[in-house]
C-alpha cells in the first residue's frame, strides 16, 4: 500500500508540476506571440478554468495520497489545492470582470485589474515553487 501510495503522491505531483511549469513557459507565451490580444483573452478565458480545476485536482489528489506518508507534504498539497479553488472561485470572475471593464474604457478598471491579476500571478508561482519543493523533498 506504502509503494502504491508513494506512487500516486509523486505522479500527481510532478504531473501537476509539469503542467504548471508547461503553461508559464510555453503555453502562456505563445498564446501571446501567435494571437492579437482579443483572440489571446477569449483563448486564456477558456483556458483557465480547466487550468484551475487541472490543479485542483492534481493537489488534492497528491494531498490525500501524502497522508500516510508525510503529513507536512498533505498539508502543502492542501493548500496549493486551496489557492486554485480560490484563484478560479474567487479571483478570475473579478479579473474578468475588471478586463471588460478596463476594454469597455472604464480608466478606473485598469488598477484593480492590474493588482488582481498580479495577484493571481504571485499565487501560481508561490504554488509552483511549494509543489516543487514537495516534489524534491519527498523524491530525495
Amino acid at each position: 500500500m506504502t509503494l502504491f501510495t508513494a506512487s500516486v503522491a509523486l505522479f500527481a505531483t510532478a504531473l501537476l508540476l509539469g503542467g504548471m511549469v508547461m503553461f508559464a513557459a510555453v503555453v502562456a507565451p505563445v498564446v501571446f506571440r501567435a494571437l492579437e490580444p482579443a483572440p489571446a483573452g477569449r483563448f486564456l478565458r477558456q483556458f483557465f478554468p480547466l487550468y484551475y480545476v487541472y490543479g485542483a485536482a492534481l493537489a488534492g489528489a497528491a494531498a490525500f495520497a501524502f497522508v500516510p506518508l508525510a503529513w507536512e507534504a498533505a498539508v502543502v498539497m492542501a493548500v496549493v489545492a486551496a489557492g486554485f479553488v480560490f484563484a478560479r472561485q474567487g479571483l478570475m470572475p473579478r479579473i474578468n470582470a475588471y478586463r471588460d471593464a478596463e476594454l469597455a474604457g472604464d480608466e478606473g478598471a485598469k488598477k484593480p485589474f492590474a493588482r488582481l491579476h498580479g495577484l493571481s500571478v504571485a499565487i501560481n508561482l508561490a504554488q509552483m515553487l511549494l509543489v516543487a519543493a514537495v516534489l524534491i523533498t519527498f523524491a530525495l
